[in-house]
């Protein structure tokens, strides 16, 4: 099954402690049905001294449910995800506005 959000996309999260951020997909994982998006539930990490790094409190962006997401369509509102073919090729489209994207 194709995929309905990848990587690169722009996304605004729908529920959870980040609702109503938006930020692009940096990974994304459809074993788990989740992916990290830039700057959405970020969560403090706190990193040992090593030789080549300073130790101290790292912010690590940590993966959020795909269904809490959804697509961000050219006029910046959250928009679902639909499939059509498109000269003998499956694209994916915005629901609200019908462009391919």
């Amino acid at each position: 099954m194709a995929a309905k959000l990848k990587k690169g996309d722009k996304v605004v999260v729908l529920a959870g402690k980040d609702k109503g951020k938006q930020g692009e997909i940096a990974a994304v994982m459809p074993k788990d049905n989740k992916a990290v998006v830039d700057g959405v539930n970020v969560a403090i990490r706190h990193t040992r001294q090593s030789q080549t790094s300073q130790g101290g409190r790292v912010s690590k962006a940590m993966p959020i449910d795909l269904s809490n997401l959804a697509l961000m369509d050219k006029n910046g509102k959250a928009t679902r995800v639909g499939f059509r073919m498109e000269d003998g090729t499956k694209v994916r489209f915005a629901k609200t506005t019908g462009d391919v994207i």
